[in-house]
């Protein structure tokens, strides 16, 4: 069973729901230990002092905050914790908004919430069933490992999700940073309809078990692989950028490409790949499902 990584109380008008959180994903990278290139060594990192040379103790270093100049001012540990916010006990709802208003980007991880014990589960569920009734989520703020978060709890498939939000003095203004964005170019009306047919070509359901991390897989397929001895694949190099002179011909071929099959025709391949429970499928289903078997 998991542990929580947090525990407190959802806080909305005068409820007060006890809860806890878990972590709603994990990840798979496959991590690696650097060593010195044709030896067994391991490599280590040291704390030391740039002048002297000489390791020094973790309880012998403070932190600095350069202001100007080569200028620091140097801060001790304790002097952080004291204005460290407390370790939170209650996520207070400030307000309710529709889940379309809030950008993508601002969108940092996802948790579970959970009753913290089953006879919260009343309220907890009231809460997750309002919410989705109403197509709404709630705005709010808590503090976990000395930071304080602003998040959204949503309603997802009759549990309660957190997802903790960017500030809006974190996100980039994309004009400041990228200097490559056309400024004021149109493009030509056949291009425009050439790509939106491609798009449409293109348009699928969102179905998230149709994508796996495939480098992942190959990574560890390379470590096996050369722990066997076995001749290692190299991948095909990235296609050429498309030229602006190129652009309607590539729209052009790329639509045709992406003809969809018929249902018959996804019948078909269905049957080939052994894909069982076909004859129950719709086309858009067979379609996925087809997919999925392709690419494993």
């Amino acid at each position: 069973m998991a542990r929580p990584i947090w525990s407190g109380s959802i806080s909305f008008g005068l409820v007060t729901i006890p809860v806890a959180l878990y972590s709603a994903t994990e990840d798979h990278t496959v991590h690696f230990n650097q060593f010195e290139r044709g030896t067994s060594d391991r490599i280590r990192y040291q704390r030391v002092n740039e002048r002297t040379g000489k390791e020094v103790p973790y309880d012998d270093i403070v932190r600095g905050h350069e202001v100007g100049d080569g200028e620091y001012v140097l801060v001790e540990p304790d002097e952080l914790a004291a204005i460290a916010p407390g370790r939170s006990k209650s996520i207070e709802i400030t307000g309710f908004v529709d889940l379309d208003e809030i950008d993508p980007i601002h969108f940092q991880k996802t948790y579970w919430l959970a009753p913290a014990k089953e006879e919260y589960g009343r309220p907890y569920a009231l809460l997750t069933a309002a919410l989705a009734k109403a197509n709404r989520v709630g705005i709010a703020s808590f503090v976990m490992r000395g930071k304080q978060y602003l998040t959204d709890i949503r309603a997802d498939d009759g549990v309660l999700a957190l997802d903790t939000l960017y500030y809006a003095d974190e996100i980039r203004d994309p004009r400041d940073m990228l200097d490559t964005i056309p400024a004021g170019s149109r493009p030509h009306a056949n291009e425009l309809k050439m790509a939106a047919q491609l798009i449409e070509s293109m348009t699928m359901p969102w179905q998230p078990r149709d994508f796996r991390d495939t480098y992942t897989r190959k990574v560890r397929k390379l470590i096996e692989d050369k722990r066997k001895g076995k001749e290692i694949v190299v991948e095909a190099e990235p296609p050429e950028p498309t030229g602006a002179t190129d652009l309607l011909t590539a729209l052009r071929r790329s639509v045709e490409g992406t003809r969809k099959r018929t249902k018959s025709e996804l019948d078909d391949a269905a049957r080939e790949l052994g894909i069982k429970g076909r004859s129950k499928m719709n086309r858009d289903e067979l379609a996925s499902a087809v997919k999925r078997a392709e690419a494993s």
